[in-house]
């Protein structure tokens, strides 16, 4: 078999901001000290009420003015705390009535006590789905519509997260909204949705840009490197929106190589396999966590074997935990040939427990082994020394991993990962993972 080599990227959307357009008659005009008032004011007239539920298809949508207000009031507001404080009040005021959901849940539970026609049952929990849409869904889907809506929409969700993230705003409305958002923008960036397109030495300079500029698995050097990866024995495609036409939300790489390739420099004319070779972010930033706690813990060692830690200790001349936190985090270390041969073993099995052991919520806790993973992807090979740049050596130890893609079995796979979170995994990585059982004791 031949290989051919994918690599994905896939592009956080962060568009320019609207500038604000002169405000509708009785929306508050901005200024530096805009009140809570304000907000609710603007956030009554925006928000379409909800119909009631026998006039839900017969109501006729809200004037696109006041959408269109609110995305002028919001695109004015500087301040990453105004727009977290507008986000709150939105999910605060203007999601669910409970009462109502409270209503119908009870009219749903009396109906199924007193065993009704299923017509009338499958009406009355019609009904309690209805009332549990919250209001502010109605805003989004109608900005939607607006000319750059979805675009909007996607800048909006990232403010939210970064609110989030700075614990400018939080609470269950809030993550609810978030998780409504989310929802949404998905069915919208469906794959149905995308189209593909392949990237040529002749495609516009404006997408050759963008996809250099974003490509953050292996950085793109200069423009000669960029034509090299669009040349022969290369592909390059990525997915766009109809709402963002031009804008690369997916990039995908594709080198045609002779075999599953275990470094970033090899090249052959040859189809063959598919595979990817991926880099392993965070992979030394969980490691220099556990070396920081145990050297915290009185030197404890759960790590490195006794003979291990004897060589390492020889080759550096200090501590095991103190010494390679200094040179994990610089990348010194492949400077001394005694101490790559001595790293090399450790390294691999410790990798291969990050990768296959290690999880968030029973899945991967490595994001680009996820990605794999859900796709159906097999845990192929760990590669040894397989990006010597700087980048490789301070993210991943200079480690990356082949996932493989039989074709045949990437459904069944796919479904025992997401189900099951079952990890398809190769000989040599079960071996690694086998070994670190053996050797260490996290």
């Amino acid at each position: 078999m031949r290989g051919l080599g994918p690599t994905l990227r896939a592009r956080r959307l962060l568009p320019p901001r609207y500038p604000p357009r002169p405000p509708g008659p009785g929306v508050p005009r901005l200024c530096s000290g805009i009140t809570a008032g304000a907000m609710d004011e603007l956030l009554r007239r925006a928000v379409p009420p909800t119909p009631a539920y026998e006039l839900r298809e017969k109501t006729p949508a809200p004037a696109e003015g006041q959408c269109a207000d609110f995305v002028s009031f919001y695109g004015g507001l500087a301040e990453t705390a105004q727009r977290a404080e507008l986000l709150g009040r939105l999910a605060q005021g203007f999601g669910v009535d409970h009462g109502q959901v409270a209503e119908h849940s009870a009219g749903v539970l009396q109906l199924r006590q007193q065993s009704r026609e299923a017509a009338v049952l499958l009406q009355a929990e019609d009904r309690l789905r209805y009332a549990l849409v919250p209001r502010y869904r109605g805003l989004f889907h109608h900005i939607s519509k607006l000319d750059g809506g979805v675009r909007f929409l996607v800048q909006l969700r990232a403010d939210l997260l970064e609110a989030q993230a700075l614990k400018l705003v939080e609470g269950p409305h809030v993550r609810e909204m978030n998780g409504v958002l989310k929802s949404m923008l998905s069915e919208w960036y469906s794959s149905g949705l995308l189209s593909l397109e392949r990237v040529t030495w002749h495609s516009s300079c404006e997408v050759l840009q963008k996809i250099s500029e974003c490509e953050a698995v292996h950085p793109v050097k200069n423009w000669m490197d960029m034509k090299r990866r669009v040349g022969p024995y290369r592909r390059c495609y990525f997915f766009s929106h109809c709402s963002t036409p031009g804008e690369p939300l997916i990039v995908l790489h594709v080198a045609l190589t002779s075999d599953i390739p275990n470094n970033i420099q090899k090249e052959f004319p040859h189809l063959g396999t598919f595979s990817s070779l991926s880099p392993i972010p965070g992979f030394t930033k969980w490691l220099l966590g556990l070396l920081n706690v145990q050297g915290k813990e009185n030197g404890r060692n759960e790590l490195f074997t006794d003979s291990e830690c004897k060589e390492i200790s020889e080759v550096t001349g200090d501590p095991v935990h103190e010494s390679l936190k200094g040179f994990l985090s610089s990348g010194e270390w492949v400077k001394s040939e005694k101490l790559v041969q001595a790293l090399q073993g450790p390294l691999m099995r410790l990798c291969a427990w990050y990768l296959y052991g290690e999880k968030h919520r029973g899945y991967a806790l490595n994001p680009v082994a996820n990605f794999h993973l859900q796709n159906g992807a097999v845990m192929w090979r760990i590669n040894w020394m397989a990006d010597s740049s700087l980048k490789g050596l301070t993210s991943s130890c200079g480690l990356m991993v082949n996932y493989r893609y039989y074709l045949e079995e990437t459904g069944l796979n796919s479904i025992n990962y997401l189900g099951s979170k079952n990890i398809k995994a190769s000989e040599q990585v079960l071996s690694l993972v086998a070994q670190f059982q053996n050797n260490s004791k996290l």
